[in-house]
């Protein structure tokens, strides 16, 4: 079930907030699990026993490492948070090291069973092994969101041993955190510690509410009207089999809008969706195309990831605290493995790669004066730029197609039979309204973080106005994929 369907808009939403409010207390927790389980086991009802699978190890494990056990039971119910710099008993330990080694395992073998097989068969045909060190294929199903909702339980049991936050002694209301279906299936990653007072006291208002409506039909606009158009401009450019420098480049710009804004506007819907459940969800995207370096687009791109590898990976890797060469080597390794989260491919490991290199030549010109006499303008562009030509290997399917697209997109073997067809078929009127749009709201527009903040009439007319745009083109188009639930 997907947030921009009939189905979603019309039918489960209605009816998940009416029965959600039609509750109080805990009961509320309770509902929205079991709601969140509907909605997760909508395509296939098998998912929800993984997800509660996952759900209860990290519970368990949760609890020797408050050490729920070892106290009375008088004490339990008030279990405060473990005291920074003690040193924790070997039984804490353990159930830390058994929280990360269970979800990585289980996050190893569906998303990446295949991967790791089919590698490993075409290295045993290289080396011209007998059959018998060839592995037989899986063929392993990937569950919606895994990569999401893992991160998110393991956060759990990280943060409550370092004495982050408070750990959850009642299953339903921990079952509740890790399922909520408003960032279930493709984030934001929410972390334990940014929501665990809110799962004990939330405040409920008329005006948080209609910010949540505000953001969801933000949201919708930016999925549905944007990133669909700019996502048909895309695959045009990148299922051809031959393409023009100038078809290239514009097939790979229009990917960059369809990706900004189907992501930016399925978290927007599910921080909405989380205002009117009484939750606030931290921002997710701040403008990520406007920034001047490859450093500052990981301040602004999918926060909420780049925020988990930096305080769950970087940090405990040593981060900048071993020297340039270690530091180096850890934001390398740390852009490989967050390439790798994305997908099981080479594709997204070299774009990792290329973020990395990035990285690391930024951090070796800090103190260039040459570097910082560059307007910021250029800056910007030359950031983009190198945006625009990663987001290559995100997009292609195989490693030689995202190969073939480079070289189309620098004149080399590019396409000239048939290339004003594509052109013709690729930028329709409504395919060109959309780009500029998109450019334009990319590079003027706020924040829907800031512009939701005060809803006045004549705001309220535009968010009605382009709810209806939503669902007039929702019924009109077929084309309505979202891209990170395959994440």
């Amino acid at each position: 079930m997907v947030f921009s369907s009939h189905l979603f808009l019309f039918w489960f939403l209605p009816v998940a907030l009416c029965i959600y409010y039609a509750v109080r207390g805990r009961t509320r927790h309770a509902v929205l699990t079991l709601l969140s389980y509907i909605f997760y086991g909508w395509t296939n009802p098998l998912f929800v026993l993984l997800l509660f699978l996952s759900t209860l190890i990290d519970y368990c494990c949760g609890l020797y490492i408050m050490q729920y056990f070892d106290r009375p039971k008088s004490e339990r119910s008030s279990i405060s948070i473990l005291p920074k710099g003690e040193p924790r008993t070997r039984k804490q330990k353990t159930a830390l090291v058994v929280s990360i080694v269970s979800n990585l395992s289980l996050l190893c073998f569906f998303k990446y069973g295949n991967f790791g097989i089919e590698n490993w068969n075409a290295l045993m045909s290289m080396l011209y092994m007998s059959d018998t060190w060839v592995l037989p294929a899986l063929h392993i199903v990937l569950p919606l969101g895994i990569s999401f909702y893992t991160f998110q339980s393991m956060s759990y049991s990280i943060d409550v041993y370092r004495g982050d936050a408070r750990g959850i002694t009642h299953f339903i209301d921990f079952a509740c955190y890790v399922s909520m279906y408003p960032q279930l299936v493709a984030g934001p990653i929410i972390r334990f510690q940014e929501v665990a007072d809110q799962l004990r006291y939330r405040t409920y208002s008329w005006e948080k509410f209609a910010r949540g409506i505000a953001f969801f039909v933000v949201g919708l606009g930016q999925k549905v009207v944007l990133a669909n158009p700019c996502g048909k401009v895309a695959d045009w450019a990148f299922d051809a089999a031959t393409r023009t420098a100038g078809e290239a480049w514009t097939g790979a710009i229009a990917y960059s809008f369809q990706i900004f804004f189907d992501f930016a506007g399925y978290s927007n819907m599910a921080i909405g969706l989380g205002l009117m459940l009484g939750f606030v969800f931290p921002k997710n995207f701040d403008l990520p195309y406007r920034s001047r370096s490859i450093t500052e687009f990981w301040r602004r791109w999918h926060i909420s990831l780049s925020s988990w590898l930096r305080d769950y990976l970087y940090i405990p890797l040593g981060g900048n605290r071993k020297g340039k060469i270690r530091t180096y080597v850890n934001l390398l390794m740390v852009m490989l493995l967050g390439g790798l989260w994305h997908g099981a491919a080479w594709n997204f490991i070299i774009w990792g790669g290329i973020h990395g290199v990035m990285l690391v030549v930024e951090r070796t010109q800090r103190e260039n004066t040459l570097w910082t006499r560059i307007p910021s303008s250029v800056k910007m562009l030359a950031t983009y730029a190198v945006v625009v030509f990663a987001w290559v290997f995100f997009r292609a399917a195989t490693l030689p197609d995202a190969w073939a697209y480079v070289q189309s997109m620098f004149g080399v073997g590019a396409g000239v039979s048939g290339s004003g067809i594509l052109s013709a078929s690729m930028l329709t009127p409504y395919a060109w309204v959309s780009m500029v749009v998109a450019a334009a709201i990319v590079w003027c527009a706020p924040t829907a973080w800031n512009w939701t903040r005060c809803i006045s009439r004549p705001k309220a007319f535009a968010l009605l106005a382009l709810f209806l745009l939503s669902i007039a083109a929702l019924t009109s188009q077929s084309y309505n994929p979202f891209i990170y639930f395959i994440f």
